[in-house]
């Protein structure tokens, strides 16, 4: 049998073809309205182009690059995604917005403002993500500043066994396959991964901070 929810009462006399009263469309869709136009003809701060662009970077879990974002968005070409991307910078700047939008490892990625880290950090705690341990982190510097490396080059230089290491940030997919030395036995060479650009906010491998000597 079809059972049918009936409201009751008050909200029943409620009108539900309008917007409330008090309703305010927020800052960000009022940038273009000036103070000598009337409420009616305030335009949409988004046309269609951009609020594609800005859904397929809130939807991406990973850096996107101009070509995808044009693509995907059904742009032009690159140039008009890079133009829209500039354009959704300044509405997150002008509105005070929770987001960015950064260029991190060849691509373009929405994430949130460093100033909201503290209270970001407390739910990552609280979901169970689990930290690069220091023995990790060692392991990672290797391999990113000495790219592409032998294992039997990496546990040189830290004088301890890496495979555990290896393994774990493999698994998190820091760290990848990128080929074979021409050495007796043909051994695996090991280097960082886009994902790996993507978590220290790097562009590329030229922005990893100098080595102290």
């Amino acid at each position: 049998m079809l059972l049918l929810r009936v409201k009751r009462g008050p909200l029943s006399r409620r009108p539900t073809d309008r917007l409330p009263a008090n309703y305010r469309a927020p800052a960000r869709y009022l940038m273009s309205h000036r103070a000598d136009e009337p409420a009616a003809s305030v335009a949409c701060g988004r046309d269609a182009k951009l609020a594609r662009l800005e859904a397929v970077l809130w939807l991406a879990d990973e850096p996107l690059s101009a070509r995808r974002l044009a693509t995907v968005a059904e742009l032009a070409d690159t140039a008009e995604a890079r133009r829209l991307i500039e354009k959704l910078r300044q509405f997150y700047e002008t509105d005070g917005s929770a987001f960015q939008v950064e260029e991190l490892a060849g691509g373009f990625q929405l994430l949130t403002r460093p100033v909201f880290y503290p209270w970001l950090v407390r739910f990552r705690r609280a979901t169970g993500d689990s930290k690069l341990t220091p023995v990790l982190l060692e392991t990672l510097a290797i391999v990113a500043y000495r790219q592409p490396i032998m294992r039997a080059d990496l546990e040189a230089i830290r004088g301890v066994h890496c495979g555990d290491a290896l393994r774990h940030l493999i698994e998190r997919k820091l760290v990848q396959i990128v080929g074979r030395h021409d050495s007796l036995g043909r051994p695996v060479l090991y280097g960082t991964t886009k994902r790996f650009l993507q978590m220290f906010g790097l562009k590329d491998l030229s922005e990893l901070p100098p080595v102290a000597k």
